[in-house]
């Protein structure tokens, strides 16, 4: 039996359930492990998802989180990657096969065995993965990810999750000079998806419903900004994207979107909303269009894109609240009621 240790958190006992405090146990450390003192812990919107379980794969009790900022208090004997001190974070991912193609490649959120997440998840070791919303973290070395000095541990936190998520397809695609890309949706994910674009030199163009965030999107560094609930929006910037990141899970007509692409133009589904995406064939095959998926990057694409980051001056917007208001910040954030991100601070647990 694993050996463990008991850590205060913040739980859900029950699907849509309030998330109180309570304890939870993690293993102790090993020899490959670091123990991680959590100070900040991103509020990502699929960690209400989960809470909910909307997608019907959620475990109770459940300790949300996985935007993870925090301290190094401990390492393991075989540990060479960190030392006590050392500040270091945990994303989407707390483990994988590595063994596969996939996580030889890189690609562990893409294991061929599936990754072992960071909560909602069952560890090797046989007990159930819990999340940031907690004082404390044990994780094997290598899924910890070091946070650069120059950036604040709270607005990295959310780098963990939304910073990677953006980053990966802006790097996959180039985005660059010279590239046109647009975001849709200026929310947790969109505010930061513009800050890393225009830092590799993109043009950047913020897409979303209203108006109403514009003078951040500028601000944060768009270039533009449009209204999709304005028909114009459309005429206007038929065939202008090389790059279109749909980072809300809103249903939205994908076609329209595509549209919006140059030749040979990718637009990238980020979001994900609950039912299917129906695509006209020929909004594909016109201009040979690309609609395509992603998820976060591997480990040392996270680390690439947190260097990336702390060399820019790029942090997340972000609001600190304590951890009695968690099921408030839920409310809040489905009522899309924050800028842009909200951020656990984990030592009021």
């Amino acid at each position: 039996m694993t050996a463990t240790v008991d850590y205060a958190a913040y739980a859900a006992a029950t699907p849509k359930g309030p998330l109180e405090r309570t304890t939870v146990p993690r293993r102790e450390v090993g020899e490959h492990d670091v123990l991680i003192e959590i100070k900040y812990s991103g509020i990502c919107h699929s960690d209400i998802h989960q809470v909910n379980d909307d997608w019907g794969s959620s475990k109770f009790p459940m300790v949300p989180g996985h935007e993870i900022a925090g301290i190094v208090t401990e390492v393991g004997s075989a540990v060479t990657k960190f030392t006590v001190g050392d500040r270091a974070g945990v994303g989407c991912m707390v483990d994988s096969c590595r063994e596969c193609e996939a996580c030889q490649a890189g690609q562990e959120p893409h294991c061929l065995k599936g990754n072992t997440p960071t909560y909602n998840g069952t560890g090797k070791d046989g007990l159930p993965t819990y999340g940031g919303y907690s004082t404390h973290v044990v994780v094997t070395e290598d899924f910890a990810l070091r946070i650069p000095e120059g950036i604040g541990l709270d607005v990295a936190a959310p780098l963990l999750c939304a910073g990677i998520t953006l980053y990966s397809p802006l790097a996959r695609y180039a985005a660059g000079p010279g590239k046109r890309v647009a975001i849709v949706g200026m929310g947790g994910l969109g505010h930061v998806g513009v800050k890393i674009a225009r830092a590799m030199g993109a043009e950047v163009t913020v897409l979303s419903q209203s108006l109403s965030k514009k003078e951040d999107g500028l601000r944060l560094g768009a270039h533009e900004y449009y209204a999709t609930k304005d028909k114009q929006t459309f005429k206007d910037l038929r065939n202008y994207f090389d790059l279109i990141l749909n980072t809300v899970s809103a249903d939205l007509d994908a076609n329209r979107f595509l549209s919006l692409l140059r030749l040979d133009g990718a637009l990238v589904q980020l979001g994900l909303p609950e039912t299917p995406i129906a695509v006209n064939a020929f909004a594909l095959a016109r201009g040979r269009r690309t609609l395509t998926g992603s998820l976060f990057g591997g480990i040392a694409e996270t680390q690439e894109m947190l260097d990336f980051c702390a060399r820019n001056g790029i942090g997340a917007e972000v609001e600190v609240i304590a951890a009695d208001q968690i099921n408030e910040a839920y409310e809040r954030t489905l009522a899309s009621d924050v800028r842009y991100r909200f951020v656990i601070d984990t030592s009021t647990i």
